[in-house]
């Protein structure tokens, strides 16, 4: 095998949503992988500390930008700003997520409003210019992570499984007008991973018992299990996959 092919060496890559968490996680395993990793959060503290774990983890300060990626105005101005100062990202992983609960009947339209401009508005805003500059280059990887409620439905998450789906279903919408471009566009899907997002849930003796049983794995997955994956996505090894939603899920959509 040419480990060259999965060498992100030069490569500038923009991890929305990575100040923690998932996001730092898939920030961190481009980084070491070769890319020069942009930092993207709210600003503050939180986005500070993650810069300091990942020039830590690498030996140089990161770059870090901060806009609200669910204002459409805020992220044209800060991807503006972003391609002046440090030019056309290689690599796009639009990770940036919100999850909220309740029953279907009781769910606050406020709160629906508020999952889709996250999940799934946020990506097209920030996708739109980027592979734009992508596009006059003539190259790019963009890689949105969705979920496997994309593909299952659970009670009281009917919002967050339809925005994963719409960007399931945004994935390939954008591959279909961006090969042409050498602009490869793909999907993750993770399982049941014990992230801080999913604390109620894994520290839930019933829930806990539910995913251990529901997934053939046995076993909660580790957010380090989707570096492999978003590597192989955003490296030449996959030059020839677009409009793809790969499920890293421990086998659960696989089974009934």
């Amino acid at each position: 095998m040419n480990a060259s092919l999965f060498d992100l060496s030069g490569k500038l890559a923009l991890v929305t949503g990575s100040s923690r968490g998932l996001g730092l996680a898939l920030a961190a395993g481009l980084a070491d992988a070769g890319a020069t990793v942009v930092l993207h959060g709210r600003g503050g503290a939180t986005l500070d500390a993650a810069a300091a774990t990942l020039a830590e983890r690498t030996g140089t300060p990161p770059p870090t930008v901060s806009f609200d990626v669910g204002d459409a105005a805020a992220v044209a101005e800060g991807v503006r700003a972003l391609l002046d100062e440090h030019g056309t990202p290689d690599i796009l992983v639009n990770n940036a997520g919100l999850q909220r609960r309740a029953p279907f009947t009781e769910f606050d339209p406020g709160d629906w409003d508020a999952i889709i401009r996250t999940n799934l508005s946020a990506a097209f805003y920030v996708s739109q210019p980027i592979t734009r500059a992508m596009a006059e280059r003539g190259s790019g990887k963009v890689v949105n992570i969705a979920s496997v409620q994309s593909m299952l439905a659970r009670q009281t998450i009917a919002p967050y499984s339809a925005s994963k789906g719409g960007l399931v279903m945004l994935t390939k919408g954008m591959a279909a007008d961006l090969a042409r471009f050498d602009i490869q566009v793909n999907a993750i899907s993770p399982g049941y991973l014990a992230t801080e997002m999913n604390r109620a849930l894994w520290t839930d003796e019933a829930f806990d018992r539910w995913v251990v049983e529901r997934t053939p794995a046995r076993r909660w997955g580790r957010v380090e299990e989707l570096v492999g994956t978003l590597v192989y996505l955003c490296s030449a090894a996959s030059s020839f996959v677009s409009g793809q939603n790969i499920f890293v899920d421990g086998g659960m959509t696989s089974v009934v």
